[in-house]
């Protein structure tokens, strides 16, 4: 490009530096970090002067008799998420574009919405209301009006494997419905007046006209999640769960599992590599799944 040009769309330069700096601030200078990866880091030496350890900081996720299950547990769950969540965002959006009346559109995005603004802390509360052994809702109200005996909801690991999924939809699915919602209201209503004419029921206008126009949306955001698939919700993992060590089987991931070790370590050259590790298998499976979606068809590949 040219000096003319970039003289001729100046304004629109200047416009977007500040989300350039806040992106290179924010995402790109952190990772000068990432040496530590490979330091055994001391606070005398700092990031720099920290003597260099290899790949040993790397072997404390592999090595420790609970790899299986923080593995398992953030495998499985994010494979839940994605799948639960896209199933109902997609059926939300479409459903909530089918209301004639718009007022009442909006009070149902609204009510869907509004969990996702909820902080982690908040909702903890809310399910420590709920779940309380003795004075929960669930255990003094819902549970003995059914007939069924208080549950230790805290202490019984196996429960938590439904608990988790469920609290995960209830506060997102509000917001991957608005995304949705918004790909759906731009779509050419010519090609649902066409459908009408030829007689096309509701069902076959989501089926043959809704879902195809929403599939190169739904590839992208499920390819973005699949890079995440070694990343958990640190909010609903640890502060949801309490951090009670009873329901540690089924609830502890690999974030909180750092999260402990850090604690109780004070290793940020191990933090790191972990880090480093997610973000490395992350990029690896989007180019994987982006690779077999270009195979298949390549007009709706992400890159």
């Amino acid at each position: 490009m040219n000096i003319k040009k970039i003289l001729y769309y100046k304004a629109l330069y200047l416009m977007m530096l500040p989300a350039i700096l806040f992106l290179l601030i924010n995402n790109y200078l952190p990772m000068l970090g990432l040496i530590l990866a490979f330091k055994n880091y001391n606070y005398v030496g700092g990031i720099f002067g920290s003597p260099w350890s290899g790949f040993e900081n790397f072997k404390f996720l592999f090595s420790t008799p609970d790899a299986y299950i923080i593995t398992r547990n953030t495998l499985l769950y994010n494979i839940l998420f994605i799948i639960l969540g896209l199933f109902f965002t997609v059926s939300f959006a479409i459903a909530l574009n089918e209301v004639v009346n718009k007022k009442l559109s909006k009070a149902f995005q609204t009510i869907l919405l509004f969990p996702y603004f909820l902080s982690w802390v908040v909702v903890a509360y809310i399910g420590y209301a709920l779940m309380h052994s003795t004075t929960g809702f669930l255990n003094r109200s819902m549970l003995p009006f059914l007939g069924i005996s208080p549950v230790e909801w805290y202490s019984t690991p196996r429960l938590w494997p439904f608990i988790l999924p469920l609290t995960n939809l209830w506060k997102s699915v509000g917001y991957g419905t608005v995304i949705y919602m918004a790909a759906i209201t731009g779509f050419d209503q010519e090609y649902y007046e066409a459908a009408v004419i030829d007689g096309a029921s509701k069902w076959k206008q989501i089926r043959y006209i809704t879902l195809p126009l929403l599939q190169p949306l739904i590839i992208i955001l499920t390819i973005l999640a699949v890079g995440s698939i070694l990343r958990s919700d640190f909010g609903l993992f640890y502060q949801f769960t309490l951090d009670q060590g009873q329901i540690r089987d089924t609830t502890n991931v690999i974030d909180t599992y750092i999260f402990r070790s850090l604690i109780k370590t004070n290793d940020y050259g191990m933090s790191t590599a972990a880090g480093l590790y997610q973000s490395v298998v992350g990029f690896i499976l989007i180019l994987i799944t982006n690779g077999i979606i270009r195979k298949i068809s390549p007009d709706e590949a992400l890159f």
